[in-house]
């Protein structure tokens, strides 16, 4: 058996290794571009020096918000939702886009009315995650909403299709650790929020 390679162990504590330089881009050309979301083309040279080189194609799309949204009661809204891509209705926690000019928490709140018709009490930032980091720079902001309270109807636009429901955070947690929330964004936010509330 060989003996380990000692250069490859990381042991708690030490530093992370040097972030490593971007890639020189030679040429730059938008693919395609819409009021929703647009596609660069990136011509790169694979190396410092190097006469070779490669390309990159980079989804371009606003940041988002995800909020995970528990009542004084300790249960947890939900939104039980059709997503056209890929044709499913499953559970999730509110999310969206943040609006040109518009403030993460700001985001966080309008969407959380907009999707449940809940209002917080408290609303804390958490961390947050670039969830699809080999094609774009998207990134989604997470936030934890303590003591959320109905106020409102929602407020859809005329594509969504969602019913809002709260549900026992046992349930919830239970769904999560059985690989029964299969949207991204709602696994990671529930890990993020559920360690936030002592409850992983």
């Amino acid at each position: 058996m060989p003996a380990p390679d000692d250069d490859l162990h990381l042991g708690a504590g030490q530093p992370d290794p040097a972030p490593f330089h971007g890639h020189e881009v030679l040429k730059s050309e938008r693919v395609y571009d819409s009021e929703w979301c647009a596609l660069d083309r990136h011509e790169i040279r694979v190396s410092p020096g190097a006469e070779a080189t490669g390309e990159y194609h980079i989804f371009r799309v606003p940041n988002a918000i995800a909020v995970l949204p528990v009542t004084a009661d300790g249960d947890v809204v939900m939104v039980w939702q059709h997503r056209h891509p890929h044709g499913r209705t499953h559970w999730e926690i509110p999310a969206g886009r943040i609006s040109q000019g518009e403030a993460p928490a700001v985001a966080a709140e309008r969407e959380l009315l907009e999707e449940t018709g809940f209002r917080a009490g408290e609303l804390v930032e958490l961390t947050g995650f670039f969830p699809i980091n080999g094609i774009s720079d998207h990134y989604a902001h997470v936030f934890l909403a303590m003591d959320c309270v109905r106020v409102a109807g929602l407020d859809l636009d005329e594509t969504e299709r969602l019913l809002v429901r709260t549900r026992p955070l046992a349930e919830v947690k239970r769904q999560l650790f059985e690989g029964e929330l299969q949207d991204g964004f709602t696994a990671l936010t529930l890990f993020y929020g559920l360690q936030r509330l002592g409850k992983l």
